[in-house]
Protein backbone atom coordinates (compact mmCIF):
# COMPACT_ATOMS: atom_id res chain seq x y z
CA UNK A 1 0.00 0.00 0.00
CA UNK A 2 1.45 3.33 -1.08
CA UNK A 3 1.59 6.36 1.20
CA UNK A 4 1.07 9.74 -0.44
CA UNK A 5 1.62 13.13 1.06
CA UNK A 6 0.79 16.28 -0.90
CA UNK A 7 3.78 18.22 0.44
CA UNK A 8 6.11 15.33 -0.42
CA UNK A 9 4.84 15.32 -4.00
CA UNK A 10 5.38 19.06 -4.38
CA UNK A 11 8.84 18.88 -2.83
CA UNK A 12 9.71 16.02 -5.17
CA UNK A 13 8.86 18.22 -8.14
CA UNK A 14 10.96 21.01 -6.68
CA UNK A 15 13.81 18.55 -6.25
CA UNK A 16 13.60 17.43 -9.88
CA UNK A 17 13.64 21.04 -11.01
CA UNK A 18 16.67 21.80 -8.83
CA UNK A 19 18.53 18.73 -10.11
CA UNK A 20 18.00 20.02 -13.64
CA UNK A 21 19.32 23.39 -12.58
CA UNK A 22 22.35 21.67 -11.03
CA UNK A 23 22.93 19.98 -14.40
CA UNK A 24 23.09 23.41 -16.03
CA UNK A 25 19.61 23.80 -17.50
CA UNK A 26 18.55 26.84 -15.41
CA UNK A 27 20.17 29.94 -13.95
CA UNK A 28 20.70 31.34 -10.46
CA UNK A 29 17.37 33.17 -10.35
CA UNK A 30 15.52 29.93 -11.11
CA UNK A 31 17.30 28.18 -8.23
CA UNK A 32 16.52 31.04 -5.85
CA UNK A 33 12.85 30.93 -6.86
CA UNK A 34 12.68 27.16 -6.30
CA UNK A 35 14.26 27.43 -2.85
CA UNK A 36 11.82 30.18 -1.90
CA UNK A 37 8.93 28.09 -3.21
CA UNK A 38 10.16 25.10 -1.20
CA UNK A 39 10.09 27.19 1.97
CA UNK A 40 6.59 28.38 1.13
CA UNK A 41 5.40 24.79 0.59
CA UNK A 42 6.85 23.69 3.94
CA UNK A 43 5.20 26.64 5.68
CA UNK A 44 1.86 25.88 4.03
CA UNK A 45 2.17 22.28 5.14
CA UNK A 46 2.84 23.40 8.71
CA UNK A 47 -0.36 25.47 8.54
CA UNK A 48 -2.29 22.45 7.27
CA UNK A 49 -3.13 24.08 3.94
CA UNK A 50 -1.98 21.20 1.73
CA UNK A 51 -3.98 18.39 3.30
CA UNK A 52 -2.92 15.25 5.10
CA UNK A 53 -1.18 12.21 3.70
CA UNK A 54 -3.12 9.06 2.94
CA UNK A 55 -2.65 5.42 2.03
CA UNK A 56 -3.76 4.22 -1.39
CA UNK A 57 -4.38 0.57 -2.11
CA UNK A 58 -4.23 -1.36 -5.38
CA UNK A 59 -6.94 -2.78 -7.56
CA UNK A 60 -6.90 -5.25 -10.42
CA UNK A 61 -7.46 -4.16 -14.01
CA UNK A 62 -10.97 -5.60 -14.28
CA UNK A 63 -12.17 -3.69 -11.21
CA UNK A 64 -10.20 -0.58 -12.08
CA UNK A 65 -11.42 -0.34 -15.65
CA UNK A 66 -14.98 -0.96 -14.51
CA UNK A 67 -14.76 2.55 -13.06
CA UNK A 68 -12.42 4.13 -15.60
CA UNK A 69 -14.39 2.93 -18.64
CA UNK A 70 -16.96 5.65 -17.96
CA UNK A 71 -14.50 8.47 -18.60
CA UNK A 72 -11.50 6.91 -20.37
CA UNK A 73 -12.24 8.42 -23.78
CA UNK A 74 -13.20 11.87 -22.57
CA UNK A 75 -11.24 14.65 -24.32
CA UNK A 76 -8.08 15.88 -22.71
CA UNK A 77 -6.27 12.64 -21.80
CA UNK A 78 -2.74 13.97 -22.38
CA UNK A 79 -1.14 10.55 -22.75
CA UNK A 80 -3.54 9.54 -25.53
CA UNK A 81 -2.99 12.92 -27.18
CA UNK A 82 0.74 12.14 -27.39
CA UNK A 83 0.50 8.41 -28.17
CA UNK A 84 -2.29 8.10 -30.70
CA UNK A 85 -0.89 10.15 -33.61
CA UNK A 86 2.37 8.17 -33.57
CA UNK A 87 0.64 4.78 -33.37
CA UNK A 88 -1.75 5.68 -36.17
CA UNK A 89 1.15 6.93 -38.27
CA UNK A 90 2.84 3.52 -37.96
CA UNK A 91 -0.38 1.65 -38.71
CA UNK A 92 -1.14 3.69 -41.83
CA UNK A 93 2.07 2.44 -43.43
CA UNK A 94 1.23 -1.26 -42.93
CA UNK A 95 -0.68 -3.45 -45.39
CA UNK A 96 -4.24 -4.35 -44.51
CA UNK A 97 -4.98 -7.83 -43.22
CA UNK A 98 -6.30 -9.57 -40.15
CA UNK A 99 -5.51 -7.52 -37.04
CA UNK A 100 -5.68 -8.18 -33.32
CA UNK A 101 -6.12 -5.25 -30.94
CA UNK A 102 -4.89 -6.85 -27.70
CA UNK A 103 -6.09 -5.23 -24.47
CA UNK A 104 -8.25 -3.16 -26.81
CA UNK A 105 -9.83 -1.01 -24.10
CA UNK A 106 -12.52 1.24 -25.54
CA UNK A 107 -11.64 0.20 -29.09
CA UNK A 108 -10.04 3.41 -30.33
CA UNK A 109 -7.29 1.59 -32.26
CA UNK A 110 -9.67 -1.19 -33.34
CA UNK A 111 -11.97 1.42 -34.86
CA UNK A 112 -9.03 3.01 -36.69
CA UNK A 113 -7.89 -0.34 -38.07
CA UNK A 114 -11.39 -1.34 -39.19
CA UNK A 115 -11.83 1.99 -40.96
CA UNK A 116 -8.51 1.37 -42.75
CA UNK A 117 -9.78 -1.94 -44.14
CA UNK A 118 -8.40 -4.47 -41.66
CA UNK A 119 -10.46 -7.38 -40.38
CA UNK A 120 -10.24 -6.71 -36.66
CA UNK A 121 -10.72 -8.70 -33.50
CA UNK A 122 -10.34 -6.95 -30.16
CA UNK A 123 -9.52 -8.78 -26.93
CA UNK A 124 -9.82 -7.38 -23.42
CA UNK A 125 -10.36 -8.74 -19.91
CA UNK A 126 -12.65 -5.86 -18.90
CA UNK A 127 -16.34 -6.37 -19.78
CA UNK A 128 -16.94 -2.65 -19.30
CA UNK A 129 -14.22 -1.64 -21.75
CA UNK A 130 -15.44 -4.25 -24.24
CA UNK A 131 -18.94 -2.77 -24.11
CA UNK A 132 -17.48 0.64 -25.01
CA UNK A 133 -15.37 -0.91 -27.76
CA UNK A 134 -18.34 -2.63 -29.38
CA UNK A 135 -20.15 0.69 -29.57
CA UNK A 136 -17.08 2.53 -30.89
CA UNK A 137 -16.10 -0.05 -33.52
CA UNK A 138 -19.18 -1.95 -34.73
CA UNK A 139 -17.25 -3.35 -37.71
CA UNK A 140 -14.83 -5.21 -35.42
CA UNK A 141 -15.39 -8.38 -33.39
CA UNK A 142 -14.64 -8.33 -29.66
CA UNK A 143 -14.04 -11.18 -27.24
CA UNK A 144 -13.12 -11.51 -23.60
CA UNK A 145 -9.57 -12.67 -23.04
CA UNK A 146 -6.26 -12.18 -21.29
CA UNK A 147 -2.90 -11.10 -22.72
CA UNK A 148 -1.30 -14.23 -21.28
CA UNK A 149 -3.70 -16.56 -23.11
CA UNK A 150 -5.07 -14.88 -26.21
CA UNK A 151 -8.22 -16.62 -27.55
CA UNK A 152 -6.84 -16.92 -31.10
CA UNK A 153 -5.23 -19.78 -33.03
CA UNK A 154 -1.54 -19.91 -33.82
CA UNK A 155 -0.35 -17.79 -36.77
CA UNK A 156 -3.82 -16.34 -37.35
CA UNK A 157 -3.20 -12.58 -37.64
CA UNK A 158 -0.97 -10.24 -39.64
CA UNK A 159 -0.87 -7.41 -37.11
CA UNK A 160 -1.09 -7.04 -33.34
CA UNK A 161 -1.58 -3.76 -31.52
CA UNK A 162 -1.37 -3.39 -27.76
CA UNK A 163 -1.81 0.12 -26.44
CA UNK A 164 -1.26 1.51 -22.92
CA UNK A 165 -1.67 -1.87 -21.27
CA UNK A 166 1.68 -3.60 -20.83
CA UNK A 167 2.53 -1.57 -17.73
CA UNK A 168 -0.22 -3.58 -16.00
CA UNK A 169 1.52 -6.96 -16.46
CA UNK A 170 4.25 -8.16 -14.07
CA UNK A 171 6.56 -9.44 -16.84
CA UNK A 172 6.78 -8.82 -20.58
CA UNK A 173 8.21 -12.14 -21.77
CA UNK A 174 5.03 -14.27 -21.51
CA UNK A 175 2.97 -11.62 -23.28
CA UNK A 176 5.43 -11.18 -26.14
CA UNK A 177 5.50 -14.96 -26.52
CA UNK A 178 1.72 -14.88 -26.98
CA UNK A 179 1.98 -12.07 -29.53
CA UNK A 180 4.51 -14.15 -31.47
CA UNK A 181 2.29 -17.23 -31.27
CA UNK A 182 -0.74 -15.59 -32.89
CA UNK A 183 1.22 -13.62 -35.49
CA UNK A 184 2.04 -15.04 -38.88
CA UNK A 185 5.70 -14.95 -39.98
CA UNK A 186 6.45 -11.44 -41.21
CA UNK A 187 3.62 -10.00 -39.14
CA UNK A 188 3.86 -6.69 -37.30
CA UNK A 189 3.51 -5.81 -33.61
CA UNK A 190 2.89 -2.23 -32.48
CA UNK A 191 2.87 -1.49 -28.76
CA UNK A 192 2.61 1.67 -26.70
CA UNK A 193 2.73 2.50 -23.03
CA UNK A 194 3.32 5.27 -20.57
CA UNK A 195 7.06 5.79 -20.22
CA UNK A 196 8.50 4.46 -16.98
CA UNK A 197 9.98 7.86 -16.15
CA UNK A 198 6.54 9.45 -16.23
CA UNK A 199 5.20 7.02 -13.67
CA UNK A 200 7.24 8.98 -11.14
CA UNK A 201 5.54 12.23 -12.12
CA UNK A 202 2.16 11.06 -10.89
CA UNK A 203 1.39 8.96 -13.95
CA UNK A 204 0.25 5.78 -12.20
CA UNK A 205 -3.36 5.18 -13.20
CA UNK A 206 -5.85 5.22 -10.34
CA UNK A 207 -9.61 5.12 -10.01
CA UNK A 208 -12.12 6.33 -7.45
CA UNK A 209 -15.13 4.08 -6.95
CA UNK A 210 -18.70 5.13 -6.15
CA UNK A 211 -17.88 5.05 -2.42
CA UNK A 212 -15.04 7.52 -2.93
CA UNK A 213 -12.28 4.95 -2.38
CA UNK A 214 -9.20 5.48 -4.55
CA UNK A 215 -7.02 2.59 -5.71
CA UNK A 216 -4.10 2.30 -8.10
CA UNK A 217 -3.88 -0.06 -11.03
CA UNK A 218 -0.75 -2.23 -11.40
CA UNK A 219 2.16 -0.26 -12.84
CA UNK A 220 5.38 -2.09 -13.73
CA UNK A 221 8.42 0.06 -14.51
CA UNK A 222 9.66 -1.46 -17.76
CA UNK A 223 12.67 0.29 -19.27
CA UNK A 224 13.17 0.23 -23.05
CA UNK A 225 15.78 -2.50 -22.67
CA UNK A 226 13.12 -4.75 -21.11
CA UNK A 227 10.91 -4.45 -24.20
CA UNK A 228 13.85 -5.22 -26.48
CA UNK A 229 14.89 -8.26 -24.44
CA UNK A 230 11.34 -9.68 -24.40
CA UNK A 231 10.84 -9.01 -28.10
CA UNK A 232 14.13 -10.60 -29.18
CA UNK A 233 13.47 -13.66 -27.03
CA UNK A 234 10.10 -14.11 -28.78
CA UNK A 235 11.64 -13.85 -32.26
CA UNK A 236 10.85 -10.24 -33.08
CA UNK A 237 13.07 -7.70 -34.80
CA UNK A 238 12.94 -4.03 -33.84
CA UNK A 239 11.62 -1.81 -36.63
CA UNK A 240 11.25 1.42 -34.69
CA UNK A 241 11.03 3.06 -31.27
CA UNK A 242 9.55 6.43 -30.31
CA UNK A 243 9.76 8.20 -26.95
CA UNK A 244 7.66 11.35 -27.46
CA UNK A 245 8.07 14.10 -24.89
CA UNK A 246 5.37 15.78 -22.87
CA UNK A 247 4.33 18.96 -24.67
CA UNK A 248 4.38 22.26 -22.82
CA UNK A 249 0.96 22.81 -21.30
CA UNK A 250 -0.52 25.34 -18.91
CA UNK A 251 -2.47 22.45 -17.41
CA UNK A 252 0.49 20.05 -17.07
CA UNK A 253 0.80 18.41 -13.68
CA UNK A 254 -2.76 19.20 -12.67
CA UNK A 255 -4.30 22.15 -10.82
CA UNK A 256 -2.95 21.29 -7.36
CA UNK A 257 0.70 21.09 -8.44
CA UNK A 258 0.40 24.14 -10.66
CA UNK A 259 -1.08 26.22 -7.84
CA UNK A 260 1.97 25.68 -5.64
CA UNK A 261 4.84 24.86 -8.00
CA UNK A 262 4.02 25.65 -11.64
CA UNK A 263 7.58 26.48 -12.68
CA UNK A 264 8.91 23.33 -10.99
CA UNK A 265 6.25 21.25 -12.75
CA UNK A 266 7.24 22.68 -16.12
CA UNK A 267 10.92 22.00 -15.41
CA UNK A 268 10.21 18.44 -14.26
CA UNK A 269 8.12 17.61 -17.34
CA UNK A 270 10.41 19.33 -19.86
CA UNK A 271 12.34 16.84 -22.01
CA UNK A 272 10.67 13.94 -20.16
CA UNK A 273 9.30 11.10 -22.31
CA UNK A 274 5.54 10.67 -22.03
CA UNK A 275 5.26 7.32 -23.80
CA UNK A 276 7.31 4.56 -25.37
CA UNK A 277 6.00 3.25 -28.69
CA UNK A 278 7.47 0.23 -30.46
CA UNK A 279 7.18 -1.32 -33.91
CA UNK A 280 8.38 -4.93 -34.09
CA UNK A 281 8.24 -7.50 -36.87
CA UNK A 282 8.10 -11.25 -36.43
Amino acid sequence: MAFRHPAAFLLGLEGLALHRAFAGEFDESFVAARLAETRAILAADERGELGAGDHVGETDTVSGYRVWARTYDEPGNPLIDVEQPIVHGILRALPTGRALDAACGTGRHAAFLAAAGHTVVGVDSSPDMLARARAAAPRAAFVDGDLHELPLPDASVDLVTCALALTHVPALEPVFAEFARVLRPGGHLVTSDIHWQSLYLGGIASTVDDAGVEARLPASRFRPSAYVAAALAAGFAVRGCHEPLWPRSDAGGGPFARKWAAAAVDAAYANTPAAVIWHFRR
